[in-house]
């Protein structure tokens, strides 16, 4: 069985004065353990949507999201906030570090959240992503690409079974975009852990074997209810 399974997934978000809500529909999508995939598709296709549904932040309408056997869809909101603590890992495009921590903390507070504190992991994944000498830093005393390999770090505290990466390179130049998605693979290779990641930058997609459209996921007829 696929780490990741979907089947007839539905998501809507009505909003005034639109007559037709926007709607995300995915018959069919899968991912296999250690596979490392993009997703391409344009800003406001449902993208982040789709990555908040597979984490558990949101809840979907319909359809089930299998993850490591178990049916996300059909947790709890305190279930599945365990659940992604423990299995999924996600890296944002606006990192989402807490500001009143220092890097070691924001890794710390993860694990708070998953598995337990170990200050000794969170060290070695610091020293992993490069920033053994930074670990007392808050973010505000970091560089913009310095703060996404906290948030890396971060990501992997709990040794995760999925990373999701929702434009991790968004806000980066181009030498620490690079920097970042290398980490993000190798990290997942060794451990094993399946990356998804969505963007629309060409150069991002162009360092992954595994390459899909969005479009190809989502059925736009199903979306607007069959119109045109």
């Amino acid at each position: 069985m696929a780490l990741v399974e979907v089947r007839g997934l539905r998501k809507t978000y009505a909003s005034a004065g639109v007559e037709v809500p926007f709607v995300l529909a995915i018959e069919e999508f899968s991912l296999e353990e250690g596979e490392l995939l993009a997703l391409r598709g344009a800003s406001g296709c449902g993208k982040t949507t789709f990555l908040h549904l597979l984490a558990g932040i949101s809840s979907a309408d319909a359809g089930t999201i299998t993850i490591d056997g178990i049916d996300v869809t059909g947790l709890s909101e305190g279930a599945r906030d365990v659940f992604r603590a423990r299995t999924v890992g996600y890296v944002f495009q606006t990192f989402n570090l807490m500001q009143g921590l220092t890097a070691l903390e924001n890794v710390e507070l993860a694990m708070r959240f998953g598995r337990g504190v170990d200050r000794g992991r969170a060290r070695a994944l610091l020293d992993r992503v490069g920033l053994a000498d930074r670990a007392e830093y808050r973010p505000r005393q970091l560089s913009v690409g310095q703060q996404q390999r906290v948030a890396v770090a971060r990501a992997l505290a709990n040794q995760p079974r999925l990373v999701l990466a929702d434009e991790p390179t968004g806000n980066l130049d181009t030498a620490a975009a690079a920097e970042t998605l290398e980490l993000l693979r190798e990290a997942c290779r060794d451990s094993r852990a399946a990356l998804l990641l969505v963007t629309h930058d060409r150069e991002v997609l162009e360092q992954f074997e595994r390459v899909r459209d969005f479009d190809e996921l989502h059925d736009a007829a199903a979306a607007t209810g069959g119109a045109a």
